[in-house]
């Protein structure tokens, strides 16, 4: 096969070349970066440009005729619900997907043979930070961040007092002090957002570096999901030190209002098509909104229970955790109970502790004329008292994604469906398909491995686990993390169709604004135990975010 690259007019040059190995093509490649990217130009090349982009699995498009471009030294935000389309174009920069025949890919105005080979987006100056990280907590902040280079260069020994202070040097650019000793383990989740991030950016700068190439892209999916809200001001400084510095940003996030907040333009798919890309100031959240669900939306409006306490209340007592120390609450069957405060107050360790998932230090729950000891909760007791938890990391603590949406869904549940020493398949598959029509999971196959679900539908699946068995307590800890604005307002339907059916439902959240929209009582967590309970009226975004700094005095 002959690959074709546009060099300069110097007649000793060659206009075609037939590289025999992947080494020789991408030396090419390298040579062609280098050479667009060191010379002048008024109108330089986007830094990355997708062109008739197109993705199909089993005859179906998932991306269809995509055109995106990002520019030097820009934010640009990719935007869409889930299964839009969005990860499966981030994975095929990644080298994970082959797109289908007839898409281009231009990298600082060079043209790149598709499919990428695995790694070889490195060499052309991306770097992606992916929801998950990608760090060791077990190991230093030196370790996780130099690990790619010292595991591959040739070295008798290490001298980490070096290695510290090269760290340190390298974080300090972008404004940022963390001890180069410290366990991730140990960090702040901030901070290790951060420091995936400059890890990401100085693996980019080490291969611009080699290919004297001057611009890069750092290409960030869902990297605040797991942040506190008041902490991701210092991470939006570290993304503007970056556009500022050698690197474009490609931000992928749900949270429209952190994407018009730190972006330039924002392009929205919706069903693998292009919708069109705005300019971010010059876009209202609403018209944003509309493009990605392609209708005018209408946000769910919650009519507050305002349920007088009882005896039925569910009466948790001088409750210690980890950090949480010595709170007690109450918990009102057929409410939606919001729990949130800064980072560090401890209200997301309630529904751990509740559902035995983490062993209280002291603590009693009691619900009507039944008492437990939290120190001797385990899930087991939890889901025979009738208290199920959907955990924030659905994924690993929710559900097994090697497994099928069926398997998951009917694991608690599974022993009714023996009968003769064998299990009755033909009631088990007719009923998970009923489920999946009722929570509007999709797609609605029963078969399908639990991972292959898109962010929204994985979590409508994990309320269709527990929702059927009608819990007296359901416990949710960031229910909407990482999903689409139709999924989350899905979930929010389901949650107040569970609390009008009797059960208590207790959220805890970062996600201020999400405790505004569905809750009926919101009790905001401080230091040293101190909670403020808010209701009716007061239940507003502004008044939660006051109340959270006032409990940190």
């Amino acid at each position: 096969m002959i690959f074709s690259f546009p060099f300069s007019r110097d007649s000793t040059r060659p206009v075609r070349a037939q590289p025999d190995t992947m080494n020789d093509r991408q030396r090419m490649v390298d040579t062609q970066i280098a050479a667009k990217t060191l010379a002048p130009s008024q109108n330089p090349p986007p830094v990355i440009e997708l062109r008739h982009l197109s993705m199909s699995f089993s005859g179906v498009k998932v991306l269809n005729d995509v055109n995106l471009s990002v520019q030097r030294g820009e934010i640009h935000g990719l935007v869409g619900q889930n299964g839009s389309g969005k990860s499966t174009l981030i994975k095929i920069l990644a080298g994970f997907y082959s797109p289908d025949p007839g898409a281009e890919l231009f990298v600082n105005g060079v043209s790149i043979p598709l499919p990428l080979q695995p790694g070889q987006f490195r060499r052309l100056g991306l770097s992606f930070v992916h929801q998950d990280l990608g760090l060791i907590p077990s190991l230093s902040v030196t370790e996780n961040f130099r690990m790619a280079e010292l595991s591959t260069e040739e070295r008798w020994w290490i001298d980490w007092r070096k290695e510290h202070r090269r760290v340190s040097a390298t974080l300090s650019r972008f404004g940022i002090e963390l001890d180069p000793t410290a366990k991730v383990a140990d960090l702040s989740p901030t901070d290790r957002a951060v420091l995936a991030i400059v890890r990401a950016i100085e693996l980019m700068d080490s291969e611009l570096d080699r290919t004297s190439a001057t611009y890069g892209l750092l290409i960030l999916d869902e990297p605040t999901a797991f942040l506190p809200a008041t902490d991701k001001d210092r991470l939006f400084e570290a993304m503007h030190n970056i556009a500022r510095a050698r690197a474009s940003v490609l931000f992928v996030s749900h949270d429209l209002d952190e994407v018009l907040q730190i972006t330039d333009r924002i392009t929205v798919l919706r069903d693998g098509l292009v919708q069109g890309t705005v300019d971010s100031a010059q876009v209202t959240k609403e018209a944003l909104v509309e493009m990605i669900v392609g209708r005018h939306f209408q946000a769910l409006q919650v009519q507050r229970a305002g349920i007088a306490r009882s005896t039925d209340a569910f009466a948790v007592r001088d409750l210690y955790g980890s950090l949480l120390q010595g709170i007690s609450l109450d918990i009102l069957p057929g409410e939606v109970l919001g729990l949130t405060g800064l980072a560090g107050t401890g209200f997301e360790e309630v529904p751990y502790l509740l559902a035995g998932v983490h062993q209280a230090a002291a603590g009693t729950l009691m619900m009507q004329r039944e008492h437990y000891d939290l120190r001797e909760m385990t899930p087991a007791k939890a889901i025979a008292a009738g208290i199920t938890l959907v955990p924030a990391d659905r994924q690993k603590e929710g559900c097994e994604g090697s497994l099928t949406v069926a398997d998951n869904i009917l694991l608690p549940v599974v022993s009714r469906y023996f009968a003769r020493f064998r299990l009755d398949q033909r009631q088990m598959l007719s009923d998970v398909r009923r489920r999946l029509d009722q929570f509007q999971v999709r797609p609605p196959r029963p078969e399908l491995k639990y991972q292959a679900l898109s962010g929204g539908n994985q979590q409508k699946a994990l309320l269709a686990k527990w929702l059927p068995m009608r819990p007296r307590l359901l416990l949710l800890h960031e229910p909407t993390q990482g999903v689409d604005i139709g999924a989350r307002q899905d979930i929010f339907r389901l949650l107040r169709e569970s609390a009008q059916l009797g059960c208590a439902v207790v959220c805890a959240t970062a996600d201020y604004e999400q405790v505004a929209t569905v809750c009926d009582r919101v009790l905001v967590f401080g230091r040293g135990g101190r909670i403020v309970e808010l209701a009716g009226e007061e239940i507003n975004k502004e008044r939660i975010i006051e109340q959270c700094y006032m409990l940190m005095g």
